[in-house]
């Protein structure tokens, strides 16, 4: 089980920002900017967003959308949607998910 499928479940704490049947959103433990959310959906079963693209489009489009949304209101609606695909491109957990930054980024980032 992923940690974030952990988050889902309520057994690690999360500052989340968003919730639907299919999507969960939370501030990053680590900002790399002044807003940092974690957009993810809630199914284990795409480990990153090209697999995501090829099973469930619709559901790609749904966390783009939040995404939108979230920045619109987090933010002035400028930002940065990243998702990393493999370890030696930054990620970490193999749980799809999109990074959202907004502000000034911090040098050495992951979005740079």
């Amino acid at each position: 089980m992923s940690i974030f499928s952990r988050i889902v479940a309520r057994e690690i704490p999360a500052d989340i920002v968003f919730e639907s049947e299919a999507i969960i959103a939370f501030r990053d433990i680590a900002p790399q900017a002044p807003v940092h959310l974690l957009v993810v959906p809630k199914t284990e079963e795409f480990a990153n967003v090209a697999e995501l693209a090829g099973g469930d489009p619709a559901l790609l489009s749904e966390m783009v959308s939040v995404a939108n949304d979230l920045a619109a209101e987090h933010s002035n609606g400028e930002y940065r949607l990243i998702f990393n695909s493999g370890e030696s491109a930054g990620q970490a957990v193999f749980h799809v998910h999109a990074h959202v930054l907004s502000g000034a980024l911090q040098e050495g980032t992951l979005a740079e």
